[in-house]
C-alpha cells in the first residue's frame, strides 16, 4: 500500500510544505557532511540522513526499496564483487609483487627520473591492483627506500608514491566506472575513455609539479632538507617471474581488446574477465608454487573473501549513497538544486569535480563523496548539459584528485609510515598538483 503524507511536517503538494521540506532536507544535507567531515562511519550517516529526509517527505518506506534494489543490482554487484576478489587473487599468489618488482626495476638505474618514475610506476601498479592502499604498501616497501637510499627525503619519497594511487580509475573493475557507465546506460569501457585524459593530465602534472617541488626544496639529495628521520634499508629485488608479472593485466588487455572489436570473443562483460584473470593467476603461480590441495584451497577462500569484503566496503557505500540519494529526492531537496541552478551551468560543472574533491580531503575517502553525488546529481546531467558520463566522470576526477592529498587517506597515512614522515608532509608536497589537477580535468570534461 502506497504511503500517504501524513508522516511530513507539512503537506508537500502544498508550496508551503515544499518549501519547509527543502529547507529541512538542506539542514540534514549539512548535517550529514559535518559527521562525515568528523568520521563518523560512512555507512551509517547516510543511511540515517537518507531515511530521515524520506520520513519528514511522508515516505519512508522508499528508502527501503532503493537499499533493496541496490542490494542486487545486476549492473554493479557481478563486476564490483568478481574485481576485489580478483585483486585478493593477486595477492595471494604474489602477482602483484612481481608486478611490482618487473616495473621498478628498470627505473632504479636512471637517478634523475626517480621522482616521476615513482609515480608513473605507482599508476602502473594501482590500475592492476586497484586498491591505493594495497598499491602504497605493495609499491612503497620497495621505491620509498629506493627514493631515499638515492637522496631523496623521507616526505618527498612518500609523496611520489602517493601520487600515483589513482591509476585505478582506468581500471574497468573500478566502481566508480561501472557505476557511471550504468547511471549513463554506457559500457564501462566508455566510463574509462571518458575519463582517461583527466587521469593521464593529473599524472602529467604530479609527475611535473613534485619534481619541480622536490627540486625547489632541495629534497633530491643536493642539500640538508628535511631531516630523515629514518634510516632506508636498500631494497634487492629477487628474481621476476615475468609471466607471474603480467597476469594483473590480464582482465584489462581482454576487455580493451574486446572494446575495440580486435578479437570480438573478448567482448564479454567485466566480471567474466576478471574471473578469466583469476583462474590466469592461479595456473601462473603453478610455475613456482605446487598446485597443493590447501593452495587451491586458498585461492578459492581467498577470491570469495575479495567479494565479502568487496560488498561490505564499496556495496555497502553503493547502497547507502543510494538511500541517501532518494531520501533528497523525496524531500524535494534535488528538485529544488535542479531548478536553482538551472542556468549557472558553468557553476555546477566547476561543483561537480571540486564538491567531491574537498570533501574527498576532509573524509580521507573518495567514494563516499563521488557515489553519493553520482547517485543524486548525475542523473540528471543533461539538465546542466552535460552528459552523464562527462558529469560522473568529472566528479570521480574530483574524488581521486581529492583523496591523493588528503593526509587523512589510508595510503597517505601508510606512505608516511614507510618513511617515518608526516601525512601533513605529502599533502603539502601534493596539493598544488592535485588542485591543478582537479582544474585541468574541470576544462577537459566540462
Amino acid at each position: 500500500m502506497e504511503a500517504n503524507n501524513t508522516c511530513g511536517f507539512r503537506d508537500p503538494k502544498t508550496e508551503g510544505g515544499k518549501a519547509l521540506n527543502a529547507y529541512i532536507g538542506l539542514a540534514i544535507l549539512v548535517l550529514t557532511i559535518f559527521l562525515l567531515v568528523k568520521r563518523y562511519e560512512t555507512r551509517l550517516v547516510l543511511l540515517c540522513a537518507g531515511f530521515i529526509m524520506a520520513a519528514v517527505a511522508g515516505k519512508p518506506m522508499a528508502v527501503f526499496a532503493a537499499f533493496v534494489d541496490r542490494m542486487v543490482y545486476a549492473g554493479l554487484v557481478p563486476p564490483i564483487l568478481s574485481a576485489m576478489g580478483f585483486a585478493y587473487v593477486m595477492k595471494i599468489t604474489e602477482c602483484d609483487k612481481h608486478l611490482v618488482w618487473m616495473v621498478s626495476k628498470p627505473m632504479m638505474k636512471v637517478r634523475m627520473f626517480l621522482v616521476p618514475g615513482a609515480i608513473i610506476v605507482t599508476a602502473l601498479c594501482n590500475l592492476a591492483i586497484q586498491s591505493a592502499a594495497g598499491t602504497s604498501a605493495a609499491v612503497g616497501a620497495i621505491l620509498i627506500p629506493v627514493l631515499m637510499n638515492a637522496g631523496i627525503k623521507p616526505a618527498a619519497a612518500a609523496s611520489a608514491v602517493m601520487a600515483g594511487t589513482f591509476g585505478s580509475s582506468l581500471n574497468p573493475g573500478n566502481p566508480h566506472d561501472i557505476m557511471v557507465a550504468k547511471i549513463a546506460n554506457a559500457n564501462v569501457m566508455d566510463a574509462v575513455n571518458t575519463v582517461l585524459p583527466a587521469t593521464l593530465a593529473g599524472i602529467v602534472i604530479a609527475a611535473v609539479s613534485l619534481t619541480i617541488i622536490v627540486h625547489l626544496l632541495k629534497e633530491d639529495g643536493r642539500g640538508n632538507g628535511e631531516a630523515s628521520g629514518t634510516t632506508a634499508t636498500a631494497v634487492e629485488i629477487p628474481q621476476i617471474n615475468y609471466f607471474m608479472a603480467l597476469i594483473p593485466f590480464v582482465p584489462l588487455v581482454i576487455l580493451l581488446l574486446g572494446s575495440m572489436k580486435i578479437v570480438p570473443a573478448f567482448n564479454i562483460p567485466p566480471a567474466y574477465a576478471m574471473m578469466i584473470g583469476v583462474v590466469a593467476g592461479a595456473f601462473a603461480s603453478f610455475t613456482r608454487q605446487k598446485p597443493s590441495k590447501e593452495y587451491v584451497t586458498t585461492i578459492t577462500k581467498g577470491f570469495f573473501d575479495g567479494m565479502g569484503k568487496a560488498y561490505g566496503d564499496v556495496i555497502g557505500i553503493i547502497i547507502a549513497a543510494a538511500v541517501f540519494a532518494k531520501g533528497l529526492q523525496e524531500i524535494g531537496l534535488i528538485k529544488v538544486l535542479t531548478e536553482t541552478m538551472v542556468g549557472a551551468e558553468s557553476v555546477v560543472k566547476a561543483a561537480s569535480a571540486f564538491g567531491p574533491f574537498l570533501l574527498a580531503i576532509l573524509v580521507g575517502s573518495g567514494d563516499a563523496a563521488t557515489i553519493a553525488f553520482n547517485e543524486a546529481v548525475t542523473p540528471h546531467a543533461e539538465i546542466f548539459g552535460m552528459s552523464a558520463l562527462k558529469m560522473g566522470s568529472l566528479a570521480h576526477a574530483g574524488g581521486f584528485f581529492g583523496r591523493t592529498m588528503s593526509p587523512l587517506a589510508p595510503a597517505a597515512i601508510i606512505c608516511a609510515g614507510m618513511a617515518g614522515t608526516d601525512p601533513l608532509n605529502i599533502m603539502k608536497r601534493n596539493a598544488p598538483a592535485m588542485v591543478i589537477a582537479t582544474l585541468a580535468a574541470v576544462f577537459i570534461l566540462a
